[in-house]
């Protein structure tokens, strides 16, 4: 993919298809979040993404050493993610619990392995310069995951309709975004 146009629908795809489920999640939260909290809360699960996005071109850089063919092994991650998904997608959903500043940016991180997963190969397929502009669309998105979140949290029907249909379209997305890596690390 070596046109910016290119880069900014997979950088687009690999936010918004590992996002997705954390969308809904953390828009639950903000519901029974005290409003004057929102930007607490809020810039703590920003700064958990933008740690994780860190994290992930560290590692990425330093696979630089493994053929990139190899790296593009790394889609198996997302197809088990799928895989997990697709089996535990009637699962009860469990309530978001409301949390703090400190804990939202440890659950944050701490559900960030499907980010990591599919983060880590596409920061290795693309090089520096592409690495920032795969930052700038997912500080694009990040903004947008937050206005869509607060807008969210005024209207729980919404939150309900993700939770009880969007484990339906996950595992789904996980399949396209392993794809996506072995296409990126030239596997395909």
């Amino acid at each position: 993919m070596r046109s910016l146009l290119a880069l900014i629908l997979l950088g687009s795809f690999a936010y918004v298809g590992t996002m997705i489920d954390n969308l809904f999640a953390f828009a639950a939260q903000l519901t029974m979040t005290p409003r004057e909290r929102f930007s607490r809360v809020t810039s703590a699960q920003s700064t958990a993404v933008v740690t994780l996005f860190v994290l992930a071109a560290a590692v990425g850089s330093t696979l630089a050493v493994v053929p990139l063919r190899w790296v593009g092994l790394l889609a198996i991650a997302p197809w088990a993610l799928a895989w997990r998904s697709w089996r535990h997608r009637r699962d009860e959903s469990r309530e978001s619990p409301r949390r703090g500043s400190v804990t939202t940016f440890l659950i944050t991180i701490g559900l960030g392995g499907d980010n990591l997963a599919v983060w880590i190969p596409l920061l290795r397929a693309n090089g520096p310069l592409r690495d920032v502009a795969l930052g700038v669309v997912f500080v694009l998105w990040q903004l947008l995951f937050v206005a869509l979140t607060w807008a969210m949290a005024t209207r729980p029907r919404v939150i309900e309709w993700g939770q009880r249909h969007g484990s339906n379209a996950i595992p789904w997305l996980y399949v396209g975004l392993g794809v996506a890596v072995l296409y990126e690390c030239h596997v395909l």
